[in-house]
């Protein structure tokens, strides 16, 4: 087995989720790949960046997660931001349904990664920050970030 190959633990984050979202809850999902998309994934050949999830009827699938091609996977040429079925309990379902249905609640994922050698999804049920939520975000930040400096500067001066 190649070095380079992930087997657990996280694969790709979506670091600006976090920014751009209200987290409510999360919740984690199976995700079903084809053959060549698990040798690219466990590579770290995947973006997840303006990924979402949807509901089609009773399922729910994945959108604009962008998994490159394997290189040595032959003429299996498929599209990179194919929409991807995630496996849910049908309660999980259900639940996320009816709160994606109020207002301003979408499916973000979070983080993919492997766990006993499957392929998972974290699934953000999260809502929309207006442009003063993050501006507001950011000063928090920043004066928690001077407070530790001022706290680590006085103890320096204790000594």
């Amino acid at each position: 087995m190649d070095a380079t190959l992930k087997t657990e633990g996280t694969v790709a984050t979506n670091r600006k989720a976090r920014h751009d979202y209200t987290v409510e809850s999360t919740v984690e999902a199976g995700l079903v790949l084809l053959g060549t998309e698990v040798k690219s994934l466990r590579l770290g050949r995947v973006s997840i960046k303006e990924s979402y999830a949807r509901f089609e009827g009773r399922e729910v699938f994945l959108y604009n997660l962008h998994i490159s091609p394997y290189e040595e996977g032959g003429e299996e040429s498929r599209d990179p931001c194919r929409p991807r079925k995630l496996l849910l309990h049908r309660h999980e379902i259900k639940r996320l349904m009816g709160r994606t249905q109020e207002r301003g609640y979408t499916l973000i994922p979070l983080r993919i990664y492997f766990k006993n050698g499957f392929a998972k999804v974290e699934l953000a049920l999260a809502k929309g920050k207006r442009k003063y939520d993050k501006r507001e975000a950011i000063k928090k930040r920043e004066v928690e970030r001077e407070r530790e400096a001022a706290l680590k500067h006085a103890s320096k001066e204790k000594r």
